[in-house]
Formats: structure tokens, sequence, C-alpha cells
């Protein structure tokens, strides 16, 4: 209880005489950040995943080729849940006149259980959410299927036995999806006039859904029991493994959340550091004494130990407080933005917010402390201003180790971690030998005439003096310059990147049914109104039968992605020429080679374990095709062209089967395009996916805002690091400016002396700062966030120079004080 009480008085008078405010301002920042970071992050994964989850139209969707049985809308019930049916399938919407192809939907009451329909009364008018499904009699059309037809609202239209009266134009659906029966024109009536509409027979292909919503857990419960009682042709999706286009956003959302909060814990880590290096430095006098006036060695370090224990803890604890207050206000914005409510916050961020304090206290900080009950008692007659340096490599090991630990724990991600924890380690030896080797250059020129006069000289004498402490020095100013750089720039252009990953020019009709003596006249039209020559490509279908002679069975994969596509048929294609979009990134593009021969996507080829000499066998049409791998293709699925998993060499397989087709892109506005190509090709049939990429966009749009917001919170981390490193030699120089003016410097010379030597600082850590921040930008944009990314050189270097000002600035007015102050005055308060 001495202990402790020695413990809490050492720490009243520290704070009293600012020692610990630096230390606590950086604890209280890093674990704020940390803490609104995992706050956000946490409501909003929750938040999208609930919001993509309107994308289903439910938490849960259970699809089936038959009725599902009235015993899973029981147990549904029974857990508390919501649930609607929907059932989906193709037939003719006709008019006396007209009769038109339609992916038919109806519904039960309740849809949609999550999201939203809007309707509108016609073309080019105002459309609004409805609440309601429709009436008995009434049909909803979208507009393709209402300017095919010829009709407008309160017109009539049959579908089966029945008239319906069209009651709106469907203008949105949030659980449409992507697929071939969603592109297709639209009609939605409800379910009670299905049976009397003759539309559904024994043996008709539709597909039964049923829509299940409710309270996370019971949605889990229900998960469980319909999963173990699932039988043929039934299967059941969530936002794991449904719409593919908006998990891979999702996703992408994450990795870049990471990856904030990665940087945050290492400016965190670099700032407390450098604080706690500058605390011990400052107590080992008062140490020495405590060891004169018969402390033991282990009473300071509990003594020590105990402050910061209580001090951390506390810190740590405002921090996560002042994250939970800060993510709380910025929460409300986001709903606004997002136009849903975001779940309320767990606990769960707190608690890492605070473990993230007391392992960075760990290991950067008591390392430190203990070094001070090591002090001798002789420092008390021999004082040297040059203080020492910390030399344990234990006491850095631990650090390191530590924070290691937090990397991975919060990456989440074995590849994420190795590569922020690997670019920044590799970036710290780079910095720490090329801030060593400049400087020693910079001390064999002192006595040239190429440093310019005095001030120059004094201010490069001063780095060169204190070389252990410059290096710490530049390369904490060159991490925290690194980070800001990838926070700002790099960052920017990485979501610039993911934004374009869709572009704007990306197709947004798909032509199929195109026969082959159609290419030549379809090509004359496109060039008659403008448009680039369309690539025709052919379809043909196939199911994948064995790998190296071993049979592809579902039950083989514990993948649940991989055994649905053990399962389904492969649109495969053949041809000479590389389709654009396209990149080889494994053996050899067959080219003219007629040789039999497969060139395979390479995400399916990593799902499958594919790689070039492999020997693929499909099923197609009843004839076995079989041929090695010669090339693994990268391609953007996210273009919108018309991609294949599987494109074989020519000849192989232009006997089958085969349907054309292509995509282009419609000028905005020119809907008369797409009417005269299917006037002059009656077969054709033209697939709207304006509405796909326009979802895709949105949501993306949302989820870059979001990765904004969160990374605004850790550049406060990095700002911190900037204002610890400068602060980190302040006792030292204010020493030495002293000691100076006692000799007879004068001010003007003192003031180029130090703006020399915050010119030297800034400069190497800025540039160091950029060449790392360009290559940690790259490898992350590459390996972790799978996207291109190439460094845009003025923004970078605008932004070098703009960080070197900041720092010469700063360091500036943070030093200006000491030539105000008296040398006798500086040299009491240092004694």
């Amino acid at each position: 209880m001495r202990t402790l009480h020695l413990a809490l008085r050492m720490m009243m008078r520290d704070l009293r005489a600012g020692e610990l405010h630096l230390l606590g301002i950086a604890i209280v920042i890093a674990v704020a950040c940390l803490a609104s970071v995992g706050f956000l992050a946490d409501r909003v994964a929750r938040g999208l995943d609930r919001e993509a989850n309107q994308l289903m139209g439910g938490d849960l969707l259970l699809r089936a080729d038959h009725p599902w049985d009235d015993s899973y809308r029981g147990e549904a019930e029974r857990l508390g849940l919501q649930h609607a049916g929907t059932i989906l399938f193709t037939s003719m919407v006709s008019t006396e006149s007209v009769a038109q192809l339609a992916g038919v939907k109806v519904v039960g009451t309740g849809y949609p259980l999550r999201g939203h329909i809007r309707v509108s009364a016609g073309p080019n008018q105002t459309d609004a959410i409805v609440n309601r499904i429709p009436a008995r009699g009434e049909v909803w059309l979208d507009e393709r299927l209402q300017a095919a037809l010829g009709v407008a609202v309160g017109d009539r239209v049959g579908l089966g036995r029945l008239e319906f009266r069209v009651g709106g134009m469907v203008t949105f659906e949030s659980d449409r999806g992507a697929n071939f029966f969603s592109l297709l024109p639209r009609a939605i009536f409800n379910a009670e006039d299905l049976a009397e509409s003759g539309l559904l027979i024994q043996g008709s292909r539709a597909t039964w859904r049923l829509h299940v919503a409710g309270e996370p857990d019971a949605v889990a419960a229900f998960e469980r029991w319909a999963k173990a009682r699932l039988g043929r042709g039934e299967t059941l999706e969530s936002i794991e493994n449904a719409r593919p286009e908006v998990r891979n956003a999702l996703d992408q959302a994450q990795r870049f959340l990471r990856l904030a909060a990665l940087l945050t814990v290492i400016l965190a880590a670099v700032a407390i550091g450098i604080s706690a290096r500058r605390f011990m430095q400052r107590h080992l006098d008062a140490c020495a004494v405590m060891r004169c006036l018969g402390a033991r060695q282990m009473q300071i370090v509990w003594i020590v130990v105990g402050e910061f224990a209580m001090f951390g803890l506390a810190a740590a604890t405002l921090g996560a407080s002042l994250g939970w207050a800060v993510q709380q206000g910025l929460a409300l914005i986001l709903v606004e933005i997002m136009n849903t409510p975001l779940p309320s916050p767990s606990l769960l961020p707190f608690a890492h917010g605070v473990a993230v304090g007391v392992v960075l206290l760990l290991g950067f900080v008591f390392p430190q402390l203990l070094r001070l009950g090591r002090v001798s008692t002789l420092r008390v007659l021999r004082r040297e201003i040059v203080l020492v340096e910390t030399r344990s490599a234990s006491a850095w090991g631990v650090g390191a180790i530590s924070l290691l630990v937090l990397v991975f724990w919060i990456a989440d991600d074995l590849q994420l971690g190795l590569q922020v924890a690997g670019g920044f380690g590799i970036a710290l030896a780079l910095y720490a030998a090329a801030a060593a080797g400049f400087l020693y250059l910079l001390g064999r020129m002192r006595g040239t005439t190429l440093l310019g006069g005095n001030g120059w000289r004094y201010g490069i004498a001063s780095l060169v003096r204190r070389t252990g402490a410059s290096v710490v020095q530049i390369v904490a100013l060159g991490v925290g310059m690194t980070a800001l750089l990838l926070l700002t720039i790099v960052r920017a252009d990485l979501l610039d990147d993911w934004r374009g990953m869709t572009p704007p020019d990306a197709p947004n009709r798909f032509v199929i049914n195109i026969q082959p003596d159609q290419r030549e006249a379809l090509s004359t039209l496109f060039a008659a109104r403008g448009l680039p020559d369309p690539d025709v490509r052919p379809m043909i279908r196939g199911r994948l039968e064995s790998i190296n002679g071993n049979l592809v069975r579902p039950e083989d994969y514990e993948n649940e992605r991989t055994r649905r596509l053990a399962e389904r048929e492969f649109n495969l294609s053949y041809g000479s020429r590389l389709p654009d979009g396209n990149t080889v990134v494994g053996g050899r593009w067959h080219g003219t080679d007629t040789a039999a021969q497969f060139s395979v996507e390479r995400g399916l080829a990593e799902t499958f374990s594919l790689k070039v000499g492999d020997r693929v066998r499909f099923n197609v049409a009843g004839r076995l095709v079989e041929a090695p791998i010669t090339s693994v293709r990268d391609l953007e699925w996210d273009s919108m062209r018309v991609n294949f998993f599987f494109i074989a060499s020519a000849g192989l397989l232009e006997g089958d089967p085969a349907s054309l087709i292509t995509s282009f892109r419609q000028p905005p506005g020119d809907q008369q395009f797409t009417t005269d190509l299917v006037r002059h090709f009656p077969n054709l049939s033209v697939i709207d996916v304006d509405a796909v990429i326009a979802q895709v966009r949105a949501t993306t749009d949302k989820l870059v805002l979001i990765v904004e917001f969160v990374f605004a919170f850790s550049v406060l981390a990095g700002f911190i690091v900037l204002f610890a490193a400068l602060q980190a030699t302040h006792d030292e120089r204010d020493y030495e400016l002293a000691m100076l003016r006692t000799l007879g410097a004068r001010n003007a010379q003192l003031r180029r002396a130090l703006l020399a030597e915050f010119s030297v600082l800034a400069a190497l850590a800025c540039g160091l700062a950029g060449g790392g921040a360009s290559l940690l930008g790259w490898v992350l944009a590459r390996y972790a966030l799978k996207m291109p990314y190439v460094p845009e050189p003025w923004s970078l270097g605008g932004a070098m120079f703009a960080g070197a000002c900041a720092v010469v600035g700063a360091g500036w007015l943070g030093t200006r004080n000491l030539l105000a102050r008296s040398p006798t005055a500086s040299l009491r308060r240092l004694s």
C-alpha cells in the first residue's frame, strides 16, 4: 500500500509538472482513434450488412424449385421471425396486338421484409416508396415492359387466364439481383391471383423463394435449423454467399477500414514510444536521487510501474470514452448519408480500445520505465547533457512483439497483417540506415563552405552531435509522414481507383441470341450510329466433369461457393483474340494455335486449385471435351463486359450448340437505338443492366464516403506522431541554445541554426516518406486490396513539400519561445 501511495503521489506531481501531458495526449488520442474506428467500423459493418440484406428482401433467402413445406414458416414464426414468399418464373405478357416475354414475380403479404419497392405513375414521373404489394387484379410493370407493350397506367394486360389492370410502373426493386432472370422486363402481381391465373401447373419451371427476417440470434438459429433439413433443389442464402457484387464491395470496405485501424495503431506505437523515451530521460536524475536516499531498485520500479498502470488505465479509458462520443456524433451524420439507421454500438470496441492502450503501454512504456530502476547513484555527481539512450535490445523487442500482436489482431487477415507489418518494419530499417548515412555525410562536410554561413554549420553540428536522437527523430517523422501520405494522397488515389472499377463508360446493354450471319449487319448498324464495333463472342454451356482425371463432385469441397460452382454449368467460349480487359498472368495465350487447350480465369483457378498444365474435361450437350489449361487470365468482372471463366482455342468447341452474345454502351438519352436494333433484328434479346450498374455504383459510393470518415480519425494519430517527434529533443535543444547564448551567440545566428536543423529533418523525413508511401501504397493495392495503383507524382510531390513546410513551421513555433527566455532561466530549469 505504501508503494501504491507513493506511485499515486508521483503521478499527481508529474501531472502538475506537465511531465505526463505529451504521453497522456498520445495515449488518449491513440485509443480514441482506435476506439472510434472500432465503434464506427462495427456499426457500419453491421449496418451495411443489414442494408445489404435489403438486396435479398430479408436476412435469409431460401430458394427451391418446388413450393416450400409449411414447417419452414412454422419454425420462423416459433422463433419470432417475419417471413414472406415470392415466386419467380417467365411468362408472356400480352395486349390485343403485342406479346412480350417477361420475368414475373409473384409476391405475398409482407414482401419485402428488408428494402423497398419504388413505383411511379409512368415514364418521367416522380417515383415513391410503396409500403404495400399490388392489390388483387393489379399488376406493376417496369418501364421496358410498358414500352414494349405500348401500355400506360390504367390499361389492361393479359397474364395467363387473367386480365390485370396496370397499377403502376416499377422503378426500383432492392432485391432484383443481377442474374439472367432479373434482367428480363418485369411484371409483379399478388400471390392471391396466382392460382386463378393458371400460370403454374405441375412441372412448371419456377423458383419458390422464402424470405426471413428478424433479430440476429433468431435468424442464426433458423439458419442452423434450416441447413440441417435442406433437400434436393433447395438452397439457403445469406449476404455472405449471395449477391457477389455487393459482397465484394463490402469486403473491399472492410479491408480499407482495417487498413485505417492498422495505420492508427502503428502511429500510436511510435508516438507513445517517443513520449516514453522522453519521460525516461527526464526522470533519470530524480530516480538517481531516490537511490541516494535509500530507495531500492525494485521499489523504484514498482513505484514507476504503479504510476503508469494507474495513469495508463485512466488515459485508455478516457480515450475509449472519447472514441465512443466521437462516433456517436459521426453516426448521426452517417444515418443521413446512408438513409438507414445504424445498429447500437456494442461494448466490444470499447474493450478493444482499452486493451490496445494497455498493450501499447506494456510494449513501449514499461521497458523504458524498468530502466529507471537500474539508474546509477553516480549520476547525481556526473550528469552529462547527452542523455542516455536505451540500448537494451530486449526493451525494443518487447515493443516490436507487442506491436506485431496488435497488427495481426486488428488486421484479422494474415496477408494484410504481414504486408503492413513487413512494410513498416522494412521502412523503419531503411529510414534508420538512410538517416544515419546522411548524417554521417553531413558530419564530413561540416568544415566545408558548401553548408553556407555559421547558422547552417551550427544546425548541422547540432544534428550530428546527437546522432542517435536525430536518427530516432528522423525515423519517427518519416513514419508519421509516410502514414499521413498513405492516409491522404495515396488513400485518395486508391479510393478513386475503387470508384473507377466500374468505369463510367461501362457497357449497359447485353445482346443475346445473335445469329452467325447477323454479325456483319450488326457491325454496320453500330458503325452507322457512331458506336464501337461490338465484340461478339460465342457462348456454350458446359459442365465441369473432371480435373486431371478426378471426377468433380460438390461433396468433395468444403467451401460453399466451390460446391455451388461444381454443381452448375459454366458459360464457355472460344476464339483466338484475347478479350478486352483480360490479362494473361500465367502460361501463354493460345492465340491462333488450333491445338486443343483452355484458358481459365484466375479467381476460378484459385477456387478449384487449377494451374497451367492441368487437364479439364467438360460435358457439352452430351459430348465430352478434354484439353489442358495453357494460360491463366486476370479480368475485370466489374467492367460489365462479356467475360468467361473458360475460353477454348479455335476449333475445340466450334461444332457445339452456341449462342452469340455481346455488350455495348447505349448513349445517354438515346433510347431509339435499342428500338432500331430490335426492329432490324427481331430475334435479338437486349438486356438493360443500367439498374445493376447504378446499384453497384451507389453501394460503392456509400462505402467510399464511410471509409473517408474513418480515415480522418487516423490522420489525427499522424499529427500526434509529428508533434511527439518534434518534442523528442526539446530539452537537449533548450540546453544547447542556452549554452550557445551564454558563449556569445546572437539570436539571428541561432534562428538560422534552428531553421537549418528543422529543414534538414523535414527534407530527409519527407523524402523518405514519399518513397515509402508510394511503395507501400502499391504493395497494399496490388496484394491486399486487389486493385491497380499508379502513384500521382504531382500530388505526392505537393504533399511532401507541404509536409516539409509543416514540420519546419511546427518545429520553429515550438522552439521560438526558447530564444525569448534568458540563458540563466533555461539552465536553472534544466539543472
